[in-house]
């Protein structure tokens, strides 16, 4: 199968800067997506979109598909007398990540390019070669002659996010920043498309996930659902550096279905979202798989909690080097989430 068209929709997701509390313009491609394709399209307080395709009958089931549409970035904290920026990261980041790397300030003045500075190594001691730099001895340099300059240029609260590119890889791969969880907004638009079900779909993209889960909260409230799906990704651990009984899901193996996340802390998926996921998958001859995780969570966390409790489930791409600006992961495995989930809906009564 050709990706051409699909891979062109994933590169702008996910090239459109939109950390955590600033998705606004993610939120604009989705609502121009599903403009043709939803019923009723609205953005709430918080930022959240939500688009709902109403089913072929009105006793059909309420769906609620999640997918967050922040990513992990930065915002500027501080300016010294010299001009220099000092950062707060938002979302997880690894420090060692973040060292030498080029980034834009998203200003009301403009975009502006930065790099984080660090010591070169020829003043470097032999023993600080071995240790990871904190993010809070970090940097950025923006050129400016002094703080006077640099205030003209960009202000405290400021936006960061990380300069990456896109990148077609071989066998239906792609690279790119923020596929955490830009794939997981392209998802839940191609499934709003393609559903031709009883249920009523509500397509979200939930805002501030990477921070606290936060929109999935008020949004599954607000819709109050029968049940719903978190669409993310997840590790991929087929490269060197891990082991398999530490992530055993890879891609090219079809999405992941999770049992549990964050050792139980996150997410038990109940039995009857279980049931219906992998039972679709083995009727439909869809590739998957199945997914216990000790690490971290989802929407599916906030939104099976709210109100008396809703059924909830989490299909994840699998994805490479998650949470840095070179991700990679597998249209086929994207398109497989899209049709488990569509084939998952359309079998509802």
């Amino acid at each position: 199968m050709s990706f051409e068209k699909e891979i062109k929709l994933v590169e702008e997701l996910c090239m459109t800067p939109g950390i955590s509390g600033h998705e606004e313009k993610i939120a604009e491609i989705i609502k121009r997506e599903l403009k043709d394709v939803a019923d009723d399209i609205e953005t709430d307080l918080m930022g959240n979109v939500i688009a709902t395709k109403k089913g072929s009958s009105k006793k059909g089931p309420k769906v609620m598909l999640a997918s967050h549409m922040d990513e992990i970035g930065l915002m500027v904290r501080y300016i010294d007398d010299n001009g220099y920026i000092k950062f707060s990261t938002i979302g997880g980041i690894n420090d060692q990540m973040l060292m030498n790397q080029t980034v834009t300030i998203h200003s009301k003045n403009g975009d502006f390019t930065g790099v984080i500075g660090s010591k070169p190594p020829h003043v470097t001691k032999p023993e600080e070669r071995k240790k990871v730099v904190p993010c809070d001895e970090m940097f950025i340099d923006i050129g400016a002659k002094d703080k006077e300059q640099a205030e003209e240029m960009v202000s405290i609260g400021d936006a960061i996010t990380f300069k990456s590119w896109f990148e077609a890889f071989p066998n239906d791969l792609v690279m790119c920043k923020a596929l955490d969880n830009r794939l997981g907004c392209y998802v839940m638009m191609e499934v709003l498309k393609r559903v031709d079900s009883k249920a009523t779909v509500y397509g979200v993209g939930t805002t501030q996930e990477e921070v606290g889960l936060k929109g999935a909260k008020v949004t599954s409230y607000k819709i109050n659902p029968d049940m719903a799906f978190a669409l993310d990704v997840t590790l991929s651990g087929d490269h060197p550096g891990i082991k398999p009984e530490e992530a055993p899901v890879v891609i090219g193996k079809g999405p992941a279905v999770i049992m549990i996340d964050a050792s139980g802390r996150g997410i038990i998926t109940p039995k009857i979202i279980r049931d219906l996921l992998i039972g679709t998958g083995e009727k439909e001859d869809i590739p998957f798989q199945l997914e216990v995780s000790d690490g971290g969570t989802t929407d599916g966390t906030a939104i099976h909690l709210t109100r008396e409790g809703i059924p909830t489930g989490v299909l994840s791409v699998p994805t490479r080097y998650i949470h840095t600006t070179v991700s990679v992961a597998s249209m086929e495995d994207v398109e497989n989430t899209i049709k488990l989930i569509v084939a998952a809906i359309n079998s509802l009564e």
